[in-house]
């Protein structure tokens, strides 16, 4: 029960409660059914407890419990197969066999279970203590299969048995991990219709990323292979919002599937992303101009350099790209997405639009206007906060003239609608901004809290440029990064905030095992696997090298199994009694007494004695530990090989 329990627990977030109560009810009967059975119980409690136990004796019952469970697993999930209802099915049938326990091979049947139980769990979660803690199940589940082989032996040899098998078989393991052809796709990870993750979307309301800024869940790490970058920097390009209907930015239509017309200058930055899944159709990174991305990913890159791909990310996903960081994006722009630029809802916001006819008025030119905006919010009192008051129907106006304290979307969105009612093309890109430099590995993280949106604005002989009001507001947000730029008393939630001397290396020291976790266990996939093979020997990578190379290391295992195997010592004796008597006959053969082919050990140390009597104490002591170890199972082998060793016959 102990090792099923186990296997069963990573599983107990995912089951309804009433399953998890009926199989620990089905498993305390189990317990005291066995205590009833158990010899030597007082006939005054046998009688109690059976009285109340009989009833679990009764195969109707088992029947009707196992209808009931069926029935309550269709009723919660609509099936009774795939890794939801399966799973869930499989728990309380397993639980319902605890009450029919009745020999070793019911308790192999069970313990069985709890393996393919234990391998299912991988299927919602491989990290790092997800591992750890189904090892240890796995180890019980071995160990209690020893068990049930040798019930009378101390829980400690079971253990011990356990662990000495999962050792030998973990080169196979490794071996099978390292070159077995790896398939396209995750090995372990299933889609569930319950598995999408807070994320960046297609609309962005006042209050959407402020909301998801609260997250500390990590979106992705990045690495670069050169020299580091500044934080502010690091703009993650996501989304690209066109479309204004009064209240929130969305994307009503995607653009023509075209490629980007842009201008690059320069050398390009090659980086790596280990994207987490996030279950939105979305890549992220830095693709200022077309990246060339390793390995291939069914995705296109948009005319405003919105990344998507065919099928949402389900799953990690490892890429790398080049990009180039100084570059002219769309240095003409086309009719119809200057009229969408510049498109506004008919009616609201008066006050902005006023101020926007007035700058045009003033101003007249285009970059001018953008600096009249930047100013405005970085000397008239606004706020950045994560709090900030709840807008009406012209939200626009009463951010920019009434609170004046918004978050990042607050700043791009009512940027962007002041460019548009001032005749300049703008739009709003969402995205994600710096992020925590771990330089223990030397690559970034970046988290929920790093969620930013900005703007970008379309000036003549410069195609789009990049404009973030929300660093002239918070400077600090782009620098230092959220936390630094939020007022005292505001912190970003979602997790414990490591800061202190010691906590904080150490909180990144855990980030870099489980980055190399998923680097080189999770994301070891094709591509993975044929630069670890170039690297090992190139012949591996080509024609049938993997398959030669699978078996030249099953040869190799085969033979040390052998070798581990072949009989040893003296006499050709494999088991460590037979090879210390084999010693012991050797040393006496040495002196005139050689133990004949047919002789037993018992006449054997007979004529010894009689031969020698000086030596009768120590043979007999000897041939009593061998015959207790060899034919009886007694004893420990290293009484008989001390004692051999210190036999010296003169």
């Amino acid at each position: 029960m102990l090792p099923l329990l186990l296997a069963l627990a990573p599983h107990v977030e995912r089951l309804p409660v009433w399953l998890t109560l009926s199989w620990l009810a089905c498993a305390a009967g189990a317990y005291a059914r066995a205590r009833w059975r158990r010899p030597g119980l007082p006939p005054q409690r046998a009688g109690k407890l059976g009285a109340a136990l009989r009833l679990l004796e009764s195969r109707t019952l088992k029947l009707l419990l196992a209808l009931a469970g069926v029935a309550g697993v269709l009723l919660q999930y609509g099936t009774v197969i795939g890794p939801s209802g399966g799973i869930a099915l499989l728990v309380f049938l397993s639980g319902v066999k605890l009450l029919e326990l009745e020999g070793p091979r019911d308790r192999l049947a069970l313990l069985f279970v709890g393996c393919f139980l234990l391998t299912a769990r991988f299927l919602d979660a491989q990290g790092l203590p997800t591992a750890a803690w189904m090892t240890l199940a796995a180890l019980s589940l071995v160990a209690g299969m020893a068990a049930v082989q040798n019930p009378t032996a101390p829980w400690r040899e079971h253990g011990a048995l356990a662990a000495k098998l999962m050792l030998l078989g973990l080169p196979v393991a490794l071996l099978l991990f390292l070159l077995f052809p790896r398939i396209s796709g995750p090995l372990w990870s299933l889609p569930h219709p319950n598995a999408a993750r807070t994320g960046l979307s297609d609309i962005m309301a006042p209050g959407r990323i402020s909301r998801l800024i609260q997250s500390d869940e990590l979106v992705f790490r990045a690495e670069f292979a050169g020299a580091q970058p500044d934080s502010s920097a690091l703009y993650w390009r996501g989304p690209v919002l066109w479309d204004f209907d009064g209240f929130a930015w969305r994307i009503d239509h995607p653009l023509p599937a075209v490629p980007p017309v842009a201008s690059v200058r320069g050398a390009p930055t090659h980086y790596s992303v280990t994207l987490e899944p996030h279950q939105r159709p979305v890549l992220l990174g830095m693709p200022e101009h077309p990246p060339e991305v390793t390995p291939p990913i069914q995705s296109r890159l948009g005319p405003d350099l919105h990344w998507q791909m065919r099928e949402p990310a389900a799953h990690r996903l490892r890429y790398e790209a080049d990009a180039w960081l100084d570059f002219s994006l769309d240095p003409e722009l086309t009719p119809g997405r200057r009229a969408r630029a510049l498109a506004l809802p008919d009616g609201g916001n008066p006050r902005a639009r006023a101020l926007a006819r007035d700058w045009r008025q003033r101003l007249g030119n285009d970059a001018a206007i953008v600096e009249a905006a930047l100013t405005m919010i970085r000397t008239q009192g606004y706020a950045y906060t994560l709090t900030p008051p709840t807008l009406g129907a012209d939200a626009v106006d009463e951010f920019l003239f009434a609170t004046r304290r918004g978050f990042c979307e607050h700043y791009a969105g009512a940027f962007v609608f002041l460019m548009r009612a001032a005749g300049t093309p703008a739009r709003v890109v969402t995205g994600y901004q710096g992020g925590e430099l771990n330089p223990l590995g030397r690559y970034w993280i970046i988290r929920g809290r790093d969620a930013h949106a900005w703007a970008e604005v379309w000036l003549a002989g410069r195609g789009w440029v990049r404009t973030d009001p929300t660093a002239a507001v918070a400077p600090f947000r782009v620098e230092r990064g959220i936390q630094a730029a939020l007022p005292a008393g505001e912190r970003v939630g979602g997790g414990v905030i490591l800061d202190g001397a010691w906590m904080r290396p150490l909180a990144l020291g855990w980030d870099l095992v489980n980055n190399h976790w998923n680097q080189w266990v999770l994301g070891y996939n094709q591509e993975r696997q044929r630069q670890f093979l170039a690297r090992l020997a190139p012949w591996l990578t080509h024609g049938g090298g993997i398959f030669w190379g699978l078996g030249a290391g099953a040869g190799l295992l085969a033979l040390a199994a052998l070798w581990r195997l072949w009989p040893r010592g003296a006499g050709g004796q494999s088991d460590p009694a037979s090879r210390a008597y084999a010693r012991f006959c050797a040393r006496l053969a040495r002196r005139g007494l050689a133990r004949s082919a047919a002789e037993t050990p018992e006449a054997y140390a007979r004529r010894v004695a009689d031969q020698r009597p000086d030596l009768a104490l120590a043979v007999d002591h000897i041939t009593a530990l061998y015959l207790a170890l060899r034919y009886g199972g007694q004893g420990a082998a290293k009484d008989l090989h001390q004692a051999v060793k210190r036999f010296r016959p003169s």
